[in-house]
């Protein structure tokens, strides 16, 4: 079979294609012929071995989100049935899901039900989950509530406009950097949009809340955004932050402390979001939000927005467009479709 494989840390041009032995399934595993493999920011940290959390020893095939068709089961292993259209998270071990055929823990792997894709339900266990359980379980969204998402136009970013607008939030701003990534949050509901390109968005923020200011915030971007996306901040505000997009460590001065600890006036807070964690500690609650996401989506309640679908062959090329932000909405790799 055929898999994309990193045989060295570095740029996207590590990504190399590779035929390899198709694995068999071991006791309680299933394997799934890939049919859709999904692209996240995680697989960039884990290419280029930076601040990722779990250590990756080479060499390693990338990717942890996956969706295609159960080829054989384990022992022990009874469902769901060959043949069966099925979603799973794998590459804890370096085993991951730019192949065409993946191996997966069986409670890790379930069926996809009528009305979901395989490109769309790859896109959801990482960037949908991250999405509901900071909003929901870390921020605690409120029913009219202020929303402001920097990366409004990402995969994540995406997911969080739909669900706070669905939970009901009265405000939503995205912050995107071009034109098309704004135009793609206002299809998703965001209210608002902002370009955090321009260095006085913060203001703009202030002015679209009536000068109080945002109740939460979710931050993927790091560096300068960062500390601008903490000046955004209503009293009793909430930051949540989950990435670093720009490569760049955070923007987060004494003076930011200072405001944190000695404004009586403020009372905010600032929270960091690991999904990984999460899946480790509280798996119950992260398959729950799985299930729940699902549901949504089947229904139409939110939109799984896919805004590029390639071939494996230019899974470096993915890598590339997430670097250099011309993304809007999830990237999907084809493992069977010709380059």
């Amino acid at each position: 079979m055929r898999v994309v494989q990193i045989d060295r840390y570095g740029t996207p041009d590590v990504l190399v294609m590779r035929e390899v032995p198709t694995p068999e399934p071991a006791a309680g595993e299933i394997l799934i012929k890939v049919e859709s493999a999904a692209v996240n920011y995680s697989d960039l940290m884990r290419r280029s071995n930076t601040r990722y959390p779990f250590p990756t020893p080479l060499p390693f095939v990338p990717g942890s989100e996956i969706a295609g068709t159960v080829a054989a089961l384990g022992a022990g292993v009874s469902n769901p049935p060959v043949g069966t259209l099925v979603f799973a998270l794998v590459g804890r071990d370096g085993s991951g899901g730019y192949a065409q055929y993946a191996v997966a823990p069986a409670a890790q792997v379930i069926p996809i039900p009528p009305g979901l894709s395989t490109d769309e339900a790859c896109a959801l266990a990482v960037a949908g989950v991250t999405a509901l359980l900071m909003l929901c379980d870390v921020a605690r969204l409120q029913p009219g509530e202020s929303v402001l998402v920097p990366g409004g136009g990402g995969g994540v970013g995406g997911f969080v406009i739909q669900l706070a607008k669905q939970r009901g939030a009265s405000t939503v701003i995205a912050a995107a950097s071009t034109p098309e990534k704004r135009a793609a949050a206002l299809a998703l509901g965001a209210d608002r949009v902002v370009d955090y390109t321009d260095g006085g968005w913060p203001e703009q923020v202030r002015l679209l809340t009536g000068g109080r200011g945002v109740d939460i915030a979710l931050e993927m971007s790091g560096g300068a955004v960062f500390a601008q996306t903490l000046d955004c901040l209503a009293p009793f505000g909430r930051a949540v932050v989950y990435g670093m997009a720009s490569r760049t460590p955070l923007d987060f001065d004494t003076a930011h402390i200072a405001r944190f600890f000695y404004d009586p006036a403020l009372n905010q807070s600032l929270h960091v979001f690991n999904l990984g964690l999460w899946f480790g500690l509280q798996p119950a609650r992260a398959a729950s939000a799985l299930q729940e996401l699902v549901s949504l989506a089947v229904s139409g309640a939110i939109r799984v927005a896919i805004g590029h679908v390639l071939p494996l062959a230019h899974a470096a090329a993915a890598h590339r467009m997430i670097e250099a932000r011309q993304t809007t909405g999830k990237i999907v790799l084809r493992p069977w479709h010709p380059a």
